[in-house]
């Protein structure tokens, strides 16, 4: 939906899981979208260039964000928010349910 603006589907991939779950990390994000681990590498790298996103480490990983001091993240998170909303909706409550802990044994859904 995005990719002529931002350059690459990848480009929106990323953006959107990050603006969605708030943090993710190169592997997850790949693994989601279901697409090879290097060109969402290559996104992430250009956008902590451009600014856009920036990063830490924890333990091994490296943890994507949005960072907060870039100019215009309150355009581009709007930007995606409106996006957002004219994705399919299987895809969207997929993209916005963050569950990182394993359940119990037995719990019920």
């Amino acid at each position: 939906m995005l990719e002529s603006l931002f350059g690459s589907v990848n480009c929106e991939r990323v953006l959107i899981y990050l603006y969605s779950r708030k943090e993710g990390y190169a592997r997850e994000i790949s693994l989601f979208f279901d697409t090879s681990l290097s060109p969402i590498q290559k996104q992430l790298e250009k956008l902590e260039a451009g600014g856009i996103v920036c990063s830490k480490l924890v333990g091994r990983t490296r943890l994507y964000t949005f960072n907060p001091r870039y100019t215009f993240l309150k355009e581009v998170t709007g930007l995606l928010e409106k996006a957002l909303s004219f994705y399919p909706e299987d895809m969207r409550s997929e993209l916005l349910v963050n569950r990182r802990r394993p359940r119990r044994a037995g719990k019920p859904l």
